[in-house]
């Protein structure tokens, strides 16, 4: 199945599918209607199973899934972070722009991004091959406030941090869309939010993703 291309329909089953499936860790009942076409095209696929009323994703099914969940949600990360979409308007958007990424285009944006964990929303987005070797095709965009220069300026993009550390960042200032500029790096990571400097570890720095102004 590898490099297959399924229609948008069946794209978005198989979405919704890894999601009940692997996320919710669950079966996917039979609780919503799937047209009968996109069903066949997914059990000739070779992506689907009927199993007691239940629908089952194959190995190749997940590995399907697992590709478009991946899309849309870096698709997410992408027009959130650079476009600068709103709320209301990312998730139709990343639907739309899920069915057209291919796979080069797909790791171009991983890596133009810093290879982001989560989307907007907080939900994983699933590693790809250019995430485990970490390849370096261009300079992010998008990157940890530990790997910014001395003097560097940028806005916060997001926090991937536990909540214990993320209320004590915000307690700084240090939220989406604040100007922070680094200071120093060494011994500790010194940035300005506002009108105010702090100082923190390398494990809290690479918490905080950056959007870097050119």
């Amino acid at each position: 199945m590898a490099g297959r291309t399924f229609s948008e329909p069946a794209e978005e089953i198989l979405e919704w599918l890894y999601v009940q499936t692997v996320e919710n860790k669950g079966a996917a009942a039979l609780t919503r209607e799937i047209d009968a076409e996109v069903m066949r095209e997914l059990q000739e696929a070779g992506a689907v199973e009927p199993r007691r009323g239940q629908i089952a994703l194959t190995s190749a099914g997940l590995a399907a899934g697992r590709s478009v969940i991946r899309r849309h949600r870096l698709a997410e990360r992408l027009l959130a972070d650079v476009i600068g979409s709103t709320e209301a308007s990312m998730h139709d958007e990343a639907c739309r722009f899920e069915h057209i990424l291919s796979d080069g285009l797909e790791e171009q944006i991983c890596t133009l991004l810093g290879h982001p964990k989560v989307c907007p929303h907080g939900r994983p987005i699933p590693e790809g091959e250019c995430c485990r070797k970490r390849r370096v095709v261009a300079s992010p965009v998008i990157v940890p406030l530990s790997r910014m220069k001395k003097g560097e300026v940028g806005r916060v993009a997001y926090i991937n941090a536990e909540v214990e550390i993320l209320n004590k960042l915000m307690a700084m200032g240090v939220l989406p869309g604040a100007t922070i500029e680094l200071i120093q790096s060494f011994p500790s990571f010194v940035f300005q939010a506002g009108q105010s400097q702090f100082a923190v570890d390398r494990e809290i720095a690479e918490t905080i993703s950056v959007r870097r102004e050119h």
